[in-house]
């Protein structure tokens, strides 16, 4: 589904119904806007992983503009700035009060700066392997020097250059880098498994201007951490152990700074947190969802 917003066409998808029979009344699940990563990344690579979060809340998956099915634009214009705004177009687009938001990566940076920006519009957060400012580049920066192969510290410094030049050298990125993004990673896959990695590539739709944007440009200043102490709306913070781009201690800062916030380390997770271990994922947020945010965002009819 498409929604011409803030002078641009986001593409947006919706798993789950958002009004559940309970006996003689109807009770409203929250409903969850999926952030992806980035800047750059599309959502496709949420699905199947987060669909049991459905079964508590409708999920709306949201390509940011410039990615995926979104409308390509001005690279100028693949911003944080708009990203935020583009979710509070959408929000009032599609009639709703309160939205949870599940930010991934980029898409936790975007999720942080819009609760600042629209603290009344936000009934909860939920925050994987993200960080709150500029420093985790110098941090990424490190690890792989001290842990990549020649080649991840050769395509890595076209990521920190914003340089990538054809949508062939990102995907090379991405799967030079594999190793380090997930702890189950496979080097030896069989035929089947090759080819559902394929067609996972296939299916999104990455944009370089955008990643070229954000590393390029204005990730390199960004920070929220003197503004994140105002955040009131119930926050899970998720990091994990092993995360080379968002290293831990980043999610261990947001979560020493947002009041009332709960931390969670996957012990035995990359940045791909979802694939390293789904089942403890899945778990870990239908519990927080349950006690900190469904209660409050049930109304019944």
């Amino acid at each position: 589904m498409y929604a011409r917003i803030n002078g641009t066409r986001i593409f947006f998808d919706v798993e789950g119904v958002g009004w559940v029979p309970d006996g003689p009344i109807l009770r409203k699940k929250p409903t969850c806007f999926v952030l992806h990563g980035g800047p750059g990344g599309d959502h496709t690579g949420y699905k199947p992983g987060l669909s049991p979060l459905s079964e508590i809340m409708q999920l709306v998956y949201i390509d940011n503009r410039g990615s995926g099915r979104s409308a390509v634009g001005p690279s100028e214009s693949y911003s944080l700035e708009n990203n935020v705004e583009d979710i509070e177009a959408l929000r009032e687009y599609l009639g709703l009060e309160k939205i949870v938001l599940h930010g991934h990566s980029y898409g936790g940076m975007v999720a942080q700066a819009y609760a600042l920006r629209y603290p009344q519009n936000v009934a909860g957060l939920l925050l994987l392997t993200t960080s709150p400012s500029h420093e985790f580049i110098e941090k990424a920066k490190r690890i792989v020097e001290e842990k990549g192969t020649p080649e991840m510290k050769a395509i890595a410094k076209v990521l920190w250059e914003g340089a990538f030049s054809s949508k062939e050298e990102l995907t090379l990125f991405y799967e030079l880098m594999a190793p380090l993004y997930s702890t189950t990673h496979n080097a030896a896959p069989t035929e089947a498994e090759r080819q559902f990695a394929q067609d996972a590539r296939a299916r999104a739709n990455r944009s370089y201007q955008a990643l070229n944007e954000g590393f390029g440009g204005f990730l390199r200043t960004f920070d929220l951490r003197e503004q994140l102490p105002s955040i009131q709306a119930p926050t899970l913070v998720m990091g994990a152990r092993h995360d080379w781009i968002t290293p831990v201690e980043d999610s261990e800062e947001i979560a020493g700074l947002i009041p009332q916030s709960e931390l969670v380390i996957f012990e035995q997770s990359s940045h791909s947190v979802v694939k390293d271990e789904h089942a403890h994922y899945i778990s870990i947020v239908k519990d927080f969802v349950l006690r900190r945010i469904h209660e409050t965002a049930e109304q019944p009819v």
